[in-house]
């Protein structure tokens, strides 16, 4: 049995392992870093679940317009299932690709129910826009070391999002990268507020707080948690 010191030491270790880089997945397919097949993807048959299915008729019922997708197996435990493309969720979204369904949900209602309030009553603008960094990527986790990069990321499900910007109607650009530690209070507040929003939806979220490698970006994921730094 584990003594309380023991304890003591492995567990920043531990916790570091399961969530640094956002994943908390803790499949290892290899002892070289994650690759997708060079042959490209398999598309996988079956009829959708009845989890994805809900979840479309979710979207439908709120009026997001989307696209599903198939199911494709990449290679290097990279698989993509049940997902979707977000086509018009009532704000314009940059740099969207595959989305598992029920983070496609998630975002959409963060967007539309935590972001965009926000902007209207603490900077006095609707927003616009919001930039994202992509979503799907066939890889291991970023920014803790050889180790964790053999570890798939929650990218390689296509069930994480970064985001890096929010444009509102007066031309502003709120950047997690120049205005996460800005001179102006509203502005500080708006993206304070809207982290704290997200840490109630999703499982994981990542900021600037909690790494170098999440300088520019929110990191948010459906995957292990909940987690919010």
């Amino acid at each position: 049995m584990a003594t309380p010191r023991t304890l003591a030491i492995l567990l920043p270790v531990l916790l570091t392992g399961c969530l640094f880089g956002g994943g908390g997945n803790d499949r290892v397919t290899s002892n070289q870093p994650i690759r997708p097949r060079a042959s490209g993807p398999i598309e996988m048959g079956g009829a959708p679940t009845a989890e994805t299915r809900q979840c479309e008729a979710d979207l439908t019922r709120d009026n997001v317009r989307f696209s599903p997708l198939p199911d494709r197996d990449f290679g290097g435990g990279c698989l993509v299932t049940g997902a979707v493309e977000l086509l018009d969720i009532g704000v314009p979204v940059s740099g969207l690709k595959s989305m598992r369904c029920p983070l496609a949900k998630t975002f959409t209602a963060w967007v539309q129910h935590g972001v965009a309030p926000a902007a209207r009553e603490i900077l006095g603008s609707p927003l616009v826009k919001v930039e994202s960094l992509g979503t799907y990527a066939c890889r291991g986790i970023v920014g803790a070391g050889a180790a964790a990069s053999r570890r798939l990321s929650e990218h390689a499900l296509a069930n994480a999002v970064d985001i890096s910007a929010f444009v509102l109607a007066d031309g502003r650009r709120i950047t997690i990268e120049h205005d996460w530690h800005s001179n102006d209070p509203a502005i500080r507040q708006f993206l304070q507020i809207i982290q704290r929003s997200a840490c109630r939806r999703f499982r994981t979220v990542l900021s600037p707080d909690y790494n170098a490698a999440h300088y520019n970006h929110f990191h948010m994921d459906m995957g292990r948690g909940p987690f919010c730094r």
